[in-house]
């Protein structure tokens, strides 16, 4: 995993973010309109937010090397990685449905690729193990991400997931020896005191989804 050029890129987006505000504007002009459903605190509802992205997308790389990490551990890396490999150069080289996009606010889009791709094998391994290949509980974060985005073109971008798994992964990656000895691990106290490290990021952050509240 090159994710030495994924934290690069970041740092790049932040600089543009830092001359143009580009990020921010657009925030300011969405907010009015986000769901009922995302709460924001009533005291800088824009700068949380702001911070929500920066963080959705700085926690990319790290996403990707965790769950390159567990892949290897559980023998299934050559199956594993190709996908992961997928949201890495969602970033490095966007596919053409992002041209045109720059900053943090093409990242966003770059981001939620590789969130969804993970959340998508995170899927898988609760089928097959009972449990997630990493605990990163990005769901709400997606959601709210989505909104960001817009309902069309995530929509799209969720497309472009399910193709990429769909071509990557199938019931035979998951019918290996290797699996199964990872499955034995998965009991083991130190993985889930490990898996303590992964906080849900959107509450870490002050943003919530009142899934209760009407559209």
């Amino acid at each position: 995993m090159n994710t030495a050029a994924l934290r690069e890129q970041i740092s790049r987006a932040h600089q543009h973010e830092t001359s143009t505000g580009q990020l921010t504007r657009k925030l300011e002009v969405q907010l009015p309109h986000l769901h009922p459903a995302i709460s924001l605190p009533d005291v800088d509802a824009k700068g949380v937010m702001t911070r929500f992205v920066s963080a959705y997308i700085a926690q990319v790389p790290d996403l990707l090397d965790a769950a390159n990490d567990v892949a290897r551990e559980a023998g299934i890396e050559s199956q594993i990685k190709p996908v992961l490999k997928i949201a890495e150069h969602f970033f490095l080289q966007p596919p053409a449905i992002l041209a045109g996009h720059e900053g943090l606010d093409s990242l966003l889009d770059e981001a939620y690729l590789a969130h969804r791709l993970v959340e998508e094998v995170n899927d898988l391994y609760i089928k097959h193990f009972g449990q997630p290949l990493i605990p990163a509980d990005t769901t709400v974060a997606n959601l709210i991400a989505h909104q960001l985005i817009g309902e069309a073109f995530a929509n799209q971008l969720d497309e472009a997931v399910h193709h990429a798994v769909d071509e990557m992964l199938n019931e035979d990656s998951f019918a290996l020896e290797s699996v199964e000895a990872y499955r034995e691990q998965l009991k083991s106290p130190d993985t889930e005191a490990a898996w303590k490290r992964w906080p849900c990021l959107s509450r870490q952050l002050g943003v919530e989804l009142a899934l209760d509240q009407p559209a």
